[in-house]
């Protein structure tokens, strides 16, 4: 079992910076691919990046690629998501998730989920 906690989120002007962090109960965290996910009102869940357990592979959706870098500390059981050059169309609730397979935290059957946080990007 593990539980997710995400923090970091807020308010900030367009083109400001955001380090969203996501704190993971358990056992084990090294061994579960962790990700990020948004959603904005009206919109569907989507997926925004992903960490390999060890960190050494990560992936990024188009719309996020060279402003925002996915990051783990397995000694502390954290992932963090740093967010620079935020666009008001990067606002939505955003969840990190956790599951075995690097695949499967791509999606939304990902096997664990946190409660969100919301990130407001002003214009």
């Amino acid at each position: 079992q593990v539980q997710l906690g995400e923090s970091g989120g807020g308010v900030v002007q367009a083109g400001g910076s955001l380090r969203l962090s996501c704190a993971a109960s358990g056992r084990d965290f090294s061994s579960y691919a962790m990700g990020w996910f948004r959603q904005a009102p009206g919109k569907e869940r989507e997926f925004v990046a992903s960490i390999s357990g060890r960190g050494r592979i990560t992936y990024y959706a188009d719309s996020v690629k060279g402003r925002f870098t996915i990051s783990r500390d397995n000694a502390k059981n954290t992932v963090n998501l740093q967010m620079n050059s935020l666009k008001p169309e990067d606002t939505a609730v955003y969840y990190c998730n956790a599951d075995r397979s690097l695949g499967v935290v791509r999606t939304t059957t990902a096997e664990y989920w946190g409660q969100g946080t919301q990130v407001t990007v002003s214009s």
